[in-house]
């Protein structure tokens, strides 16, 4: 593999891996919408709380895709401290997704049903920039060995004609 082809090969991984960590993050979503506005009309929870609820919910479910769906190719060892990991950025995304939702409610008193639905929306968001990089960085490390192999067998292929020299 050539430069450009190699670099071309990093992107369309990383397009892939984005993709499969929206649709999990989208599933996520809409769990922890569905639990919060189903929180917030079934019992008397004020809004931040219920909303910290539903986060907890959609982590739950988030770990299980980003583990078995997003992220199954990734180093399966040491699963201790990628729960670990993956609970403690879990949390400050709680906080950065919840924080949004309490300076709304709070300092603003933006507190309707629709705003509260927007401003946890909102949250999500900025908490989910957060969680890809940090899960990706730290939490689902990739295999060294992948990247190795692909490296060694850039080497094997001509550059001009991207033909493989030596046949395995």
């Amino acid at each position: 593999m050539g430069e450009p082809s190699a670099l071309r090969s990093r992107a369309d991984r990383l397009i892939r891996e984005v993709a499969k960590f929206g649709a999990v993050g989208g599933a996520g979503v809409l769990v922890n919408l569905a639990v919060f506005n189903l929180v917030r009309h079934a019992s008397d929870l004020p809004v931040v709380r219920a909303s910290i609820v539903a986060t907890a919910v959609s982590i739950i479910f988030n770990y299980v895709g980003f583990r078995y769906f997003t992220y199954r190719d990734r180093d399966k060892q040491g699963r201790t401290k990628e729960l670990t990991l993956f609970l403690l950025f879990s949390a400050i995304g709680l906080v950065i997704e919840n924080g949004t939702l309490y300076t709304a409610t709070y300092a603003f008193h933006w507190d309707s049903p629709l705003q509260s639905n927007v401003f946890k929306f909102l949250g999500i968001g900025i908490a989910t920039l957060f969680r890809f990089w940090s899960y990706r960085t730290w939490v689902f490390k990739a295999l060294p060995a992948r990247e190795a192999v692909e490296t060694a067998e850039s080497f094997l292929t001509d550059p001009r004609t991207h033909v493989r020299v030596i046949n395995k």
